[in-house]
């Protein structure tokens, strides 16, 4: 029975695709009319930091607010319901951080990449080139969430189910995107995610209003259908379901959560938003906005998850072509049938889109900026160079993306993000803090505090069930695991602190007590900011 529900639930193929070639002409046209030349460095990386706050804001919800926030979250709350709605709680909370501590002096020190920041009192070359690094490796673990997302709904909503079809699909997808950057640069990239951001707001927003209005308007009406129509029974409304199992699988929880409350305000692609904005104030503005946005989203996605649960079933979830990710769509054809279910896919793909978009921008002007014009070029590349080397990056790294989409395709993204932001936290987040509040911290400090939590954090991933060893690995035909956990935050994040420390004490060269002045001087006040 569910299969078929499951099968009959992709609704029309041809009015899935057309509402999601509507939007993607309507972005393109939109790309077109507000990019500009794109002729200097500062055009093409930041928008000439010509946004509000209020524009920003917006913006960053929807360069975060991925697939994993709506494919994976809403399919997390309706298979394994309590714990499924802790990933958007921490998400949330995560943004005080970036708030209190990171925004403000990060807009007021760099100009473009998180690299600006990291060398501003180092030893430029080296520095440099390990903040792209990090920034390469953690983009490309975020890009495997949102290909993969990719491929599962193409998979429910196309009707396509074999592997090739999927990744013929994922390849176009991927095209799309890299042809957003290509032409339409951070000007470009922002209104795609302003445009995706309001749509996935209004999306999630009807449908929970449809489904609580479903229901008498009673949240508990709701939950009491969602746990009779769940294989999890009443346990689907108890912390546990989920992670809850043993002391091990509560320890990985503790894992998982500091990833997500640290690993936002070091996300590479969330940290160059900052630098699209006038000045500090604005990028205060931005964080308010965002964090309004995603209060309203997660709200929304709590009703969404559990209302896919009480109106098309956990099992009927889990037997659909995309899994867990195939909540949300299944349910928008429950509730409005084919054009519902059309829009939703449309949104869906433009939340890939619009994200993946944004990653890539970040990562090739990473390259570009920090290894190319100032580690190659020593910093004497013209823009027109250094704008050439980002858009072939670009293409780069779009392929490689696909690649990994397809070899993901079919697992959760909410989870595959947290393995993202579980290297966010520990490569960027402790050198980051260091740089901006530690008086004493150099470049050795710098270096360790990068190459610790960035490769402490690959190893664990690797050699960890998320990698093999378990049903829902990666990698499902072998057993190389050693490390207990999914999620390596508990151990690469406080590794990467203590690094950051021992090579800053540890090293025979002292901090530049000018350049460190200067700095401080610089992000709290914003005297000689460049924009």
């Amino acid at each position: 029975m569910t299969l078929q529900i499951a099968a009959e639930s992709t609704g029309s193929p041809m009015i899935n695709l057309g509402v999601f070639f509507a939007f993607v002409i309507v972005t393109l046209f939109v790309v077109y009319r507000v990019t500009n030349r794109n002729s200097t460095a500062s055009d093409y990386y930041a928008a000439g930091s010509s946004f509000s706050g209020a524009q920003n804001g917006i913006a960053l919800s929807g360069d975060f607010l991925s697939a994993a926030s709506f494919l994976g979250i809403s399919g997390a709350i309706a298979v394994h319901g309590y714990d499924g709605f802790l990933y958007s709680v921490g998400w949330l909370v995560a943004w005080l951080v970036a708030l209190l501590l990171v925004g403000e002096r990060l807009r007021n020190t760099g100009r473009f990449t998180v690299g600006d920041v990291m060398a501003y009192r180092m030893k430029q070359r080296p520095v440099r080139a390990a903040a792209a690094n990090a920034t390469l490796v953690i983009t490309f673990f975020y890009m495997l969430a949102q290909m993969a997302g990719a491929g599962g709904l193409i998979a429910l909503l196309l009707d396509v189910h074999s592997k090739s079809g999927q990744a013929l699909i994922i390849s176009a997808v991927g095209a799309v995107m890299v042809f957003y950057v290509l032409v339409g640069g951070m000007k470009g990239t922002t209104w795609v995610q302003i445009i995706k951001a309001g749509l996935l707001l209004l999306c999630v927003t009807f449908m929970s209003v449809f489904i609580i209005a479903k229901f008498g308007f009673s949240f508990s009406a709701l939950l009491e259908q969602a746990a009779q129509n769940s294989s999890l029974g009443d346990r689907l409304l108890d912390p546990g379901g989920w992670y809850g199992e043993n002391a091990m699988s509560q320890l990985d929880f503790v894992s998982l959560a500091l990833a997500l409350v640290l690993g936002i305000s070091s996300l590479p692609h969330v940290l160059m938003r900052f630098y699209t904005v006038p000045n500090a104030k604005e990028a205060r503005r931005s964080v308010v906005w965002c964090s309004w946005s995603m209060f309203v989203f997660y709200l929304a996605i709590l009703v969404v998850g559990y209302g896919a649960t009480a109106l098309v079933g956990s099992d009927a979830i889990l037997d659909a072509p995309g899994g867990e990710n195939s909540a949300a769509p299944l349910l928008a054809f429950e509730i409005g049938g084919p054009m519902l279910l059309g829009i939703v896919s449309a949104v869906a793909f433009a939340t890939i889109l619009a994200v993946v978009a944004g990653l890539t921008l970040a990562a090739s002007a990473s390259f570009a900026h920090d290894v190319y014009a100032n580690v190659i070029k020593d910093g004497k590349a013209d823009a027109r160079s250094e704008i050439r080397v980002a858009r072939l990056t670009a293409i780069a790294i779009g392929f490689f993306a696909i690649i990994g989409g397809i070899i993901t395709n079919g697992q959760n993204v909410a989870f595959l993000v947290s393995l993202a932001l579980a290297l966010a936290a520990s490569a960027n987040l402790p050198t980051i803090l260091y740089t901006l509040f530690w008086k004493r911290f150099n470049t050795t400090g710098t270096l360790w505090s990068i190459y610790g939590g960035l490769v402490s954090g690959l190893v664990l991933i690797i050699f960890s069930p998320a990698f093999s060893g378990a049903s829902t690995s990666i990698i499902t035909s072998v057993d190389f695991h050693w490390f207990p956990l999914s999620n390596p935050g508990i151990v690469s994040i406080p590794l990467s602190f203590i690094c950051g420390y021992l090579g800053t004490v540890l090293s025979k060269r002292p901090a530049d007590p000018d350049k460190q002045a200067e700095m401080e001087v610089r992000s709290l006040t914003g005297i000689g900011m460049k924009v």
